[in-house]
């Protein structure tokens, strides 16, 4: 047994709900405190909420979570089937890495490893330990694919990485172990084929956040672009969820309006359901001056009492 309070999410994850965790539980259903139910997240990306609901809740009775990069979800389906495996590689990538003593090398080390993560043919062990590897050693901790499905994050200068944290892969495994699992990889609204109308189903969206202008937001986790389109097929689904019995979901998306008053994008778009706001923290440009604070909004097809934003 391993302790589950070392659970959290195994990469760092551009638009990680880390430091939204407090808000986000002070917005969740009340049913889910009272009754067995199903959690469901179509957009898994770090997992942060996950682990964090795997922790808090005793009653999930069944776990559904998918994303559409594949190399992502492959990594979740070994943290669950072998960690065992998956600390040992990480572990020699952590030796290896360690006995290279100057940043020339470690850079040429990292673009070694990244070239056979974009080009060589590996088992899905050996690409969710290249992918952890490339994550703790590349610039900001970014996920970022070219248009041709290769990851492109250059080198990152850190001088002590830790490549094998193997108390949180540990704990995380035995949390995705804790109950039922579907560990899906594809589009969001194939996990509709996984709710069960005899109990509660409850959905956390984080898609890819619409940018607040052509150069401040970053979402291409992935070849295929997140766009404005696919923001409306995402509020046509929840539309549909809504209309079923016993499922209740909350979404995570910029706050366009806060930059711009007049792109009420989403605001036009979810204006059947309620909308908060949220503070949180952004640090992905690369300029250390344009990072901060900000504004999210928080949709939901439920209604619990309405919080301030939480200055954090």
């Amino acid at each position: 047994m391993h302790n589950i309070k070392n659970a959290k999410p195994f990469l760092k994850w551009v638009g990680g709900k880390r430091q939204l965790l407090s808000q986000l539980d002070s917005m969740l259903p009340n049913e889910l405190y009272n009754e067995e139910f199903n959690y469901f997240e179509p957009f898994v990306g770090g997992g942060a909420m996950l682990f964090f609901m795997l922790q808090k809740f005793s009653n999930i009775k069944k776990i559904v979570i998918n994303d559409i990069n594949k190399k992502l979800i492959d990594a979740y389906t070994i943290i669950k089937k072998d960690v065992d495996g998956l600390v040992i590689m990480l572990s020699n990538l952590q030796h290896d890495y360690d006995s290279l003593k100057t940043e020339e090398s470690r850079k040429e080390f990292y673009l070694l490893q990244r070239n056979r993560f974009n080009k060589t043919k590996l088992d899905i062990l050996e690409t969710s330990s290249l992918l952890i590897f490339l994550n703790r050693t590349c610039f900001n901790g970014l996920y970022r694919e070219n248009s041709k499905g290769e990851f492109n994050v250059p080198f990152g200068k850190y001088s002590n990485p830790t490549i094998c944290n193997a108390d949180v892969l540990y704990a995380d495994s035995e949390l995705l172990n804790k109950c039922e699992i579907e560990i899906l990889n594809g589009n969001f609204d194939e996990t509709v084929n996984y709710i069960n109308n005899n109990c509660l189903n409850f959905f956390y969206f984080d898609p890819p956040y619409r940018p607040l202008s052509s150069t401040s937001s970053f979402n291409s986790f992935v070849k295929e672009e997140f766009n404005d389109d696919s923001q409306r097929e995402l509020a046509d689904f929840c539309r549909e969820l809504s209309v079923k019995n016993n499922v209740l979901w909350m979404l995570s998306n910029s706050d366009c309006s806060a930059k711009n008053p007049e792109d009420t994008f989403f605001e036009e778009l979810y204006e059947d359901f309620d909308i908060q706001r949220v503070y949180a923290s952004r640090a992905v440009n690369a300029n250390p001056s344009k990072r901060g604070k900000l504004t999210e909004l928080l949709i939901r097809n439920y209604i619990t009492p309405t919080i301030e934003p939480i200055a954090i």
